[in-house]
């Protein structure tokens, strides 16, 4: 087990200003959130309805935040939030949703209205982080008076929708990094001790445990097993340190969390976990899966509307 203190910091006291301040110095932009989203945006506005609803402003960096809607909206049907990207480095969680914009959201025109915010934290995206500048995870910060501007626009995006949502998908990814980053960092960034714990190997969902929906979740599974490996259990029969309800599928309470997931209302709802670092899976098959989530999910929801 390493042992080796994280480099910023003092362990056992949390992070003040200089230690944040610390941690940014050192986050690099890696990849372009114009040219990886707002290109493909772009270019998917002649098909449906862009609509920029935050504007995040990170000096010297400014980032407009843009969701993706039906252009056949029709009050009376029921609507499906699509996101992605609220940790800015699950790269497949961004890439999946505007895959399966342009390939597959026309299919579900005059059915359900759909909205998709394909990538929340793009301050993340570019610098392959979960947190944002502040050194906040958004997808704990999804309540009232949030602390994090990504998670507060979304709120504000969905705030005049929230008893009309049927479906929410929140595209994810579980990676190596996890381990040997995020989690240290965490720890560090409290002042806790850093306890390790393994990443599964293939996708996993998360249920909320305050409304589970067992035969929704099991049926995006059995569409994603096409595309790619379930996650095992642990010999705890654990993913991540919880139980694991059903093949490839655990809950947490997901709006008491602040989880992205637990936004809405809606009655099917869930978070994917994709696995990029294993060897049994490719970039591509880690975009087709999260494409295949959201078409299962929304497919389900639909035939039992």
């Amino acid at each position: 087990m390493d042992t080796t203190p994280y480099p910023i910091g003092t362990p056992g006291t949390a992070w003040g200003e200089a230690e944040k301040a610390e941690w940014r110095s050192r986050q690099l932009r890696r990849r372009s959130y114009a040219d990886d989203v707002l290109s493909p945006i772009e270019r998917l506005r002649e098909r449906f309805e862009v609509t920029q609803y935050g504007q995040l402003d990170y000096a010297p960096d400014s980032y407009p935040l843009f969701a993706i809607r039906s252009r056949e909206w029709r009050d009376e049907l029921p609507c499906a939030l699509v996101t992605g990207g609220v940790h800015g480095y699950e790269t497949s969680g961004v890439h999946g949703a505007l895959q399966f914009v342009d390939a597959h959201m026309a299919g579900y025109a005059g059915r359900i209205n759909l909205l998709v915010a394909p990538c929340i934290s793009p301050w993340a995206y570019e610098r392959i982080h979960r947190w944002n500048p502040q050194a906040i995870d958004p997808n704990r910060s999804f309540r009232e008076n949030s602390p994090a501007g990504e998670s507060a626009a979304l709120l504000r995006l969905v705030a005049p929708l929230l008893d009309r949502f049927l479906v929410h998908v929140d595209l994810h990814e579980t990676t190596d990094s996890d381990e040997s980053e995020f989690r240290p960092a965490l720890a560090a960034r409290d002042g806790k001790p850093f306890e390790p714990d393994g990443i599964p190997d293939g996708f996993y969902l998360v249920d909320d445990a305050d409304s589970p929906q067992p035969e929704f979740q099991q049926a995006i599974i059995e569409a994603v097993a096409k595309v790619t490996h379930i996650a095992p259990a642990d010999a705890r029969g654990e993913i991540i340190g919880s139980p694991m309800v059903a093949p490839g599928v655990i809950r947490y309470p997901l709006r008491s969390l602040g989880l992205c997931a637990g936004v809405t209302d809606a009655r099917y709802k869930t978070t994917t976990e994709v696995y990029p670092d294993s060897p049994r899976a490719t970039p591509e098959q880690c975009n087709a899966a999260q494409v295949a989530a959201v078409c299962a999910a929304l497919d389900f929801a639909l035939a039992h509307a």
